[in-house]
C-alpha cells in the first residue's frame, strides 16, 4: 500500500499532471466565459435579425401518449436551439484554441531558429596555394 501511495505522490506532483489540472480548470472558466459571449451577446442579436427568435427557446415538441386514467405523459423535446448554441460555443473555443496554439507554436518556433553558430568556411584552393607559397617564401629568407 506504501508503493501505491509512493507512486500516487509522484504522479500528482509531476509537471505534467499540474499542468494539465490548471488546463482544465482554466478551459472551464474560459468556457463558461464563451457561452456567456455566445449567450449573451452574439445569440440576441442574430436573434432579432431573424425576427425576434430565441434560439434556446427553439425544439420540436413529440406528441404526448396518454399511460392510464387519463394520466398524460409530458410531452418529450427535440431541444435543437440548445444544440445550435453549444456549436456556436463549440466553433468559437475551437477558434480560439486554434489562435492560441497558433501563437505558442510561432514563439516555440522563434526559439529554435536561433541559427547555430557556424563553423569558419575551409578556405579555398586558391587561398590554400597561397598559404603554401608565403611559407615557402618565410622558409627561403
Amino acid at each position: 500500500m506504501g508503493k501505491f501511495i509512493n507512486e500516487f505522490k509522484a504522479f500528482a506532483v509531476k509537471g505534467n499532471a499540474v499542468d494539465m489540472a490548471v488546463g482544465v480548470i482554466i478551459g472551464g472558466a474560459f468556457g463558461k466565459i464563451v457561452s456567456s459571449i455566445v449567450n449573451d451577446l452574439i445569440m440576441p442579436p442574430i436573434g432579432w435579425l431573424i425576427g425576434g427568435v430565441n434560439f434556446s427557446d427553439l425544439k420540436i415538441t413529440l406528441p404526448a401518449e396518454k399511460i392510464a386514467d387519463g394520466i398524460e405523459m409530458q410531452a418529450a423535446t427535440i431541444n435543437y436551439g440548445s444544440f445550435i448554441q453549444n456549436l456556436i460555443d463549440f466553433v468559437i473555443i475551437a477558434f480560439c484554441v486554434f489562435l492560441l496554439v497558433k501563437g505558442i507554436n510561432k514563439l516555440a518556433n522563434k526559439k529554435q531558429e536561433k541559427p547555430a553558430p557556424t563553423p569558419a568556411p575551409e578556405p579555398s584552393a586558391e587561398e590554400k596555394l597561397l598559404a603554401e607559397i608565403r611559407d615557402l617564401m618565410k622558409e627561403k629568407k
